[in-house]
């Protein structure tokens, strides 16, 4: 499965030096991702060291002025940006400019107009972007081959979750590592938080999409929230497209309209995006809709166990 990222496909991280930076630097690096270099213009030319726990090696990662500069040394294909809202733009141009194939943007608070900006020209040029203000993604090995790595792009914690037949794909962070722990006993193929902004980079169905066209995936947990027609759209997709079962989870049902709910798309408005009117459309489509997270989970398990989830 590629789920928009080849197993050990190398990566630079934007922001490298930085506090969230380094910290999640280090979890990539010891769950087996590929991170070849870091961008920051300020500190060029010198190397910023990592500990890996398994070995208790230590790894140097070189850090470089800007993303071209950073592809040709290194060949990196993906970036990981963690920088401050007011760099996220250039941040991204930058990359989009470098031609790299993924970007992953953890930073939330990026306003909505540079974040449009951003995803306009990168499709125009062929590049994915996930997020932003999104926990990234996470591709587990594939289950019973040695050959295959595990992928960590973002803040998605790993150790929570074995390799198994479930996808995973999410609006919201928090519920991700939730549902990921609820499902733990299963496994997952992959997990990807697609951003819980008004515009993104990745939308619910080009996720499903992918959770569909891979062999090893054999149902999906989906996590929406109020605001928008995400949902909506993703239950007319998997109605017309889906062979395999997903079970979904809406978060916002008690969410008083004209207020933002944590992320910033999270909001009902005119009487539109609200968790009522996505848990219609998708139970329309044949997709269980959970009450709760673990009943959502619950949903999931009776059917991977050959039961018809009940509602």
């Amino acid at each position: 499965m590629t789920l928009f990222i080849e197993d050990n496909a190398p990566v630079m991280v934007q922001g490298i030096t930085g506090h969230q930076g380094m910290n999640h630097t280090e979890r990539m690096l010891n769950a087996g991702t590929n991170i070849v270099g870091g961008v920051n213009p300020k500190k060029a030319g010198r190397n910023v060291s990592f500990k890996l726990e398994k070995s208790n090696q230590q790894i140097d990662v070189p850090v470089y002025a800007t993303c071209k500069e950073a592809k040709k040394a290194t060949g990196a294909k993906v970036s990981v940006i963690f920088v401050p809202p007011r760099f996220a733009k250039s941040a991204m141009l930058e990359a989009i400019d470098a031609d790299i194939d993924l970007i992953v943007v953890i930073t939330e608070g990026i306003p909505v107009a540079d974040t449009a900006y951003c995803v306009e020209l990168a499709l125009k040029k062929g590049v994915r972007i996930v997020g932003p203000n999104c926990p990234g993604l996470l591709k587990l090995p594939k289950q019973g081959d040695d050959s295959s790595a595990g992928v960590n792009l973002g803040i998605i914690p790993d150790g929570i979750v074995s390799s198994g037949p479930l996808g995973l794909v999410s609006k919201s962070g928090t519920l991700t590592y939730q549902l990921m722990g609820e499902l733990s006993q299963i496994g997952f193929t992959a997990c990807i938080g697609v951003g819980g902004d008004p515009i993104v980079g990745t939308t619910l169905v080009e996720a499903l999409e992918q959770f569909e066209a891979d062999d090893d995936t054999k149902a999906v947990m989906m996590i929406g929230e109020i605001g928008g027609q995400a949902e909506q759209d993703a239950a007319k997709w998997a109605n017309e497209h889906m062979t395999k079962p997903v079970v979904a989870y809406i978060a916002g049902f008690t969410a008083p309209e004209g207020k933002q709910m944590g992320h910033a798309g999270a909001i009902v408005s005119g009487g539109s995006g609200t968790a009522q009117g996505k848990k219609e459309a998708l139970e329309a489509a044949g997709i269980p809709v959970g009450k709760s997270p673990a009943q959502a989970a619950q949903l999931l398990i009776e059917i991977m166990n050959g039961g018809n989830a009940q509602q």
